[in-house]
């Protein structure tokens, strides 16, 4: 059974809500790959700061599945985004020294959730798929869950 996720869920619904007003069109395909159950791999292009909610969309419509996005530890030290990062469960990743986030992923993973990581460990300026890091295949094949590749375009 999930537990409730009163702060994801209003999250969720703000998003919606500015999509809403700012008249955001989505095209979503494939979202029949996405794993109904069990842990997956979200790798995804990272081609800005609000990549998260377009990045999360497709698998909270698809099984209304929350993705435990892997972010900067910088992030998780602001003092307002760090409370809301930490609150919907995202994994802080220390750039110097990643084995804890690397084998809390892969907990995370086992435990059947799904993890969004960015495999190209920065934002890409020039909208060019930079070259990725190894990071989300080694967390899949050590976790034995699949890789959903994820593109977003257009955010």
């Amino acid at each position: 059974m999930r537990r409730p996720e009163p702060l994801y869920r209003a999250i969720i619904i703000v998003a919606r809500t500015i999509f809403l007003i700012n008249g955001y069109r989505f095209t979503i395909k494939g979202d029949r790959n996405v794993p109904k159950r069990g842990g997956a791999v979200m790798a995804i292009n990272h081609t800005g700061y609000l990549d998260f909610p377009f990045a999360g969309k497709p698998a909270d419509e698809a099984g209304h599945r929350k993705v435990r996005f892997m972010a900067k530890k910088e992030v998780f030290d602001h003092k307002v985004m760090g409370p809301l990062m930490r609150g919907m469960r995202h994994i802080p990743v220390d750039r110097a020294s990643g084995a804890a986030s690397f084998e809390e992923a892969c907990r995370r993973l086992a435990a059947g959730e799904f993890v969004g990581v960015y495999p190209e460990a920065t934002i890409s300026r020039s909208f060019e798929i930079k070259e990725f890091k190894s990071g989300a295949a080694r967390m899949a094949i050590a976790a034995g869950v699949p890789i959903v590749p994820h593109i977003i375009w257009g955010a």
